[in-house]
């Protein structure tokens, strides 16, 4: 079947203005997914942590798994090749994965019990410094992208300054390792994301789809360095599926890829833990009733996705 529609390629250089707020939300509305280009990242930044985070992975197994956290549901240091398996699936992911988190004050931070410290790779120089620097730019971009979804939604462009400060976001590098071009499985399955929004670097190599509202799988192909934007869970939830939090895979290559490893660099951004969500007044009306009547935390809801999950 022929694809007509494509999830759109906006333009970010001037910032979150009204006519890009108009043009990502009404991509979220249709697709739960837009790419943005223009969008301050710096590439040589980002040419550097793709340079590290492929170091680190190419680490000898036993050196890697070191850096585990036994019992922290994977939301700092190495999470190994096999182990998160997306909600409902039977087989888990063939990928392995890095967590950074926000850094927090050492002593006497209210949210210190629900974000835990970083941890940091000795073997790889400039590690902790870079991903450090990366995660803070992810951090401001993501604000801004925050900003155009605010004002889509009809709310003041500041909206979301107070629900993300110290929110607990992680950025997060991905390797999924060469295949056997019979692997079972899929390098991920389909899921949908947990958080606010995700902003993703890395998806010009092939395989990543999107389930659109037809029941058919659009490939998603962004231009060279250009972010891929979803909705999650939490704003889906917030905006009472106004915003829908779209189910997205990552497939297999065919024969000629297997035996390339594929690397990419999601950032989760993610409300603060005690943050209460509740759906917005402004979208529940006769024809769309609340459909979450019962308000959770940031940090409950987190939590209960980790364990369908199998990260806890």
């Amino acid at each position: 079947m022929a694809i007509i529609d494509q999830v759109p390629v906006l333009s970010m250089n001037e910032g979150a203005t009204p006519a890009f707020a108009n043009s990502i939300g009404k991509s979220f509305e249709r697709f739960g997914f837009a790419m943005v280009r223009d969008h301050g990242l710096d590439p040589a930044l980002v040419e550097k942590g793709w340079a590290l985070a492929k170091s680190f992975f190419a680490l000898p197994e036993t050196t890697k798994g070191t850096y585990r956290i036994e019992g922290g549901g994977g939301q700092r240091g190495y999470t190994a090749f096999g182990t998160e398996i997306a909600k409902d699936a039977t087989e888990s992911d063939l990928k392995e994965f890095w967590h950074v988190g926000r850094d927090l004050p050492t002593t006497g931070h209210p949210f210190s019990t629900a974000m835990p410290a970083n941890i940091w790779p000795s073997e790889i120089t400039g590690f902790k410094p870079l991903f450090q620097k990366l995660f803070a730019e992810f951090d401001r971009v993501g604000n801004q992208i925050l900003s155009a979804i605010a004002m889509h939604l009809g709310l003041a462009a500041d909206w979301f300054d107070d629900p993300i400060r110290d929110g607990n976001s992680i950025l997060r590098l991905l390797h999924y390792p060469p295949l056997s071009p019979d692997a079972s499985g899929l390098r991920a399955c389909p899921h949908e994301d947990i958080n606010l929004i995700t902003l993703l670097l890395g998806a010009e190599e092939a395989g990543l789809e999107l389930l659109d509202r037809n029941g058919n799988w659009l490939p998603i192909n962004p231009p060279e360095g250009a972010l891929v934007v979803n909705v999650g869970d939490m704003l889906q939830r917030l905006t009472n599926d106004r915003l829908p939090s779209t189910t997205h895979r990552v497939c297999n290559p065919p024969p000629e890829r297997c035996a390339h490893s594929r690397y990419s660099m999601p950032f989760f951004l993610h409300l603060r833990p005690d943050f209460m969500i509740e759906t917005l007044t402004s979208c529940v009306d006769a024809a769309h009733p609340d459909r979450y009547p019962e308000p959770i935390t940031a940090d409950a809801y987190l939590m209960q996705r980790l364990q369908e999950i199998g990260l806890l």
